[in-house]
């Protein structure tokens, strides 16, 4: 048995240096003369990016790994480790990073880290295209059956039933029917699409091919946002693989059923991820959307009936063919079955992917693989979930269940997995206007509520956060967030006011306190900002003299510091390093 060396390539591990702490690996064994005994395998990113990450697994010591790993430490690592049989204690991860994984329950992620994306012996090996193989010999109407069971819900965000969509195209009417899939992953800081993947293509392709044998298609899409280039890179290597296998194209698997799959790359529209811009985007047209209905199930791609689900759903589809539905509907709460991954970011000490359960609470996905905050001082504030569209919870509304019905009635949107925790030092009023102004950015302009009411929207958010704020404004963006929510043409406009109507419910104090008080609670609006020291709580420390990049700020030891507002750039220095919030 060889040794394996696992190394993280993802994204993340190669912009921290991977490809050269793999190319030092090689030459340490070289000249160890372990190169024959050791197996090197690229893996895609786990999740927790500690990069660059390595496993190094021997039958003496099982596996061990190493975080941070720098080409430098690489010797260190060969010489301790495979020669000595001792491993590196100081670069070993730690109990949190146990514990990181130890909370999550990873079905769609299980082969991410642990496969190399690129070889389909690799995916084989670890029972890949066995669902394909047993869902050949289950037939389409069983095969449906079994998704309808399961109780698995689309994962891009509406979480509509996804064998109850799949009966949906097969009985539409057609001789030529199309599976699309969804990888325009656009919604700020998420990255579930990618990271799946980067590291685990195969699984999306295999539920591409299931799908497709089930409803009656000879043919798929996979439209893959183009600023994804390793995601772009891994796929075709992929559908290649797939090809040569037999896998994919003629007679697959020497059955009477073919299919192929055709990678189209997306030009960076948000709007491309509603599904009927998808499709309009693919046809060559622009990507705007259209009326429904038709949905696409009825009338698609061409004009024909079209399946469309998103990256984690597919890659759902191989786990629920061969271990069931009963196991795969036991996962989660009554109403969402199964799990969900979600990329963490914010003011915690793991960000990353997890995946859990379904019906997990807020709070237990934050303080179990998320870590808690980040800062003992910082205290949690809000919980921005669903992405630009979703919505912002307050720290009262921690204990709701993560699933689609109990989400939806915070006023948020389960969406496609974006989770971001904030904490005092986030302005909310500012974190409206921020999710506003993206979804401005990328209306494509085709309805007049999301062209015209947004943008009234975003004017109104920029005026209270500059000091210009009125009492009416209120009323203003509740009633026009209302009115485009309920008029605007496709998803991005129904849900772009989200994120202003749940920080009006849940923080409407700081709303009021830009507005009668011109002040910012979280001291972020910069025309809100007096740059004064308050001497009640400065502690005289002089960290804020010393951040100053221009010589604005006058201090001595054992004195306050005095802020010259001639000089100063309003730069927020001073704001960001002070832990005592002595200046407002």
């Amino acid at each position: 048995m060889k040794v394996k060396i696992l190394i993280c390539m993802g994204t993340s591990g190669i912009s921290a240096g991977a490809k050269e702490v793999e190319r030092v690996f090689k030459d340490e064994l070289k000249q160890h003369k372990l190169i024959e005994k050791c197996k090197i395998v690229r893996t895609g990113d786990r999740g927790l990016f500690r990069d660059v990450l390595i496993d190094i697994i021997t039958p003496e010591l099982g596996r061990v790994t190493y975080e941070y790993v720098k080409p430098e430490d690489v010797s260190k690592i060969v010489e301790r480790h495979l020669v000595e049989g001792k491993p590196v204690k100081e670069l070993e991860v730690g109990k949190d990073y146990e514990e990181f994984f130890s909370t999550q329950m990873r079905v769609v992620l299980s082969n991410c880290g642990e496969i190399n994306p690129e070889d389909i012996d690799d995916y084989i090996a670890h029972g890949g295209y066995k669902a394909l193989d047993k869902a050949l010999d289950m037939g389409p109407e069983k095969v449906i059956r079994e998704i309808k069971k399961s109780g698995l819900r689309g994962r891009g965000g509406a979480g509509f039933p996804t064998g109850l969509k799949w009966e949906f195209c097969k009985n539409a009417e057609g001789d030529v029917k199309y599976v699309v899939c969804n990888a325009d992953e656009g919604d700020p800081g998420a990255f579930m699409d990618r990271s799946i993947l980067e590291g685990d293509p195969h699984s999306v392709i295999e539920g591409m091919i299931i799908a497709g044998y089930a409803i009656g298609a000879n043919e798929g899409y996979i439209y893959c946002r183009a600023e994804y280039p390793l995601v772009v890179k891994r796929l075709s290597t992929a559908l290649s693989q797939a090809k040569e296998k037999r896998l994919l194209g003629e007679s697959v698997l020497d059955s009477k059923f073919s299919f192929d799959i055709n990678l189209i790359q997306g030009a960076g529209a948000f709007v491309c991820g509603e599904e009927t811009a998808l499709l309009a985007s693919i046809e060559g047209r622009r990507g705007t959307p259209r009326p429904k209905p038709p949905f696409p199930a009825q009338q698609g791609l061409w004009g024909n009936p079209t399946l469309i689900n998103n990256v984690e759903t597919l890659a759902n589809i191989r786990h629920i063919i061969i271990k069931g539905a009963e196991w795969f509907s036991s996962i989660g709460s009554e109403r969402s079955k199964g799990t969900k991954v979600f990329a963490l970011a914010g003011k915690i000490k793991n960000t990353g992917l997890v995946e859990v359960p379904m019906g997990t609470t807020i709070r237990q996905l934050i303080y179990g693989p998320g870590g808690g905050m980040i800062s003992k001082k910082g205290n949690l504030k809000a919980v921005q979930i669903g992405g630009p569209s979703g919505g912002c919870l307050p720290e009262s509304l921690l204990d709701t269940p993560i699933d689609y019905e109990s989400i939806t009635q915070t006023g948020a949107i389960m969406g496609s997995g974006g989770m971001i925790v904030m904490d005092e030092s986030s302005c909310m009023v500012d974190i409206a206007k921020f999710f506003t102004s993206f979804t401005v950015a990328e209306s494509c302009g085709k309805c007049v509520p999301c062209r015209v009411g947004l943008k009234r929207m975003l004017e109104v958010l920029e005026e209270i956060t500059r000091g210009k704020g009125k009492e009416e404004h209120i009323n203003f963006l509740q009633e026009m967030a209302t009115t485009v929510k309920n008029t605007a043409l496709c998803g991005l406009g129904q849900t772009a006011p989200n994120p202003v109507l749940t920080t009006i419910r849940y923080f409407l104090d700081e709303y009021k306190a830009h507005i009668k008080e011109k002040k910012c609670p979280a001291r972020v609006c910069i025309e809100l900002l007096k740059f004064e020291v308050v001497e009640e709580r400065c502690v005289r420390c002089g960290r804020c003299y010393k951040a100053c990049p221009v010589g604005a700020i006058e201090w001595k030891k054992k004195e306050y510091p005095r802020i010259d507002k001639d000089k100063c750039i309003k730069c927020k220095s001073c704001i960001n390093v002070c832990e005592f919030r002595a200046i407002q």
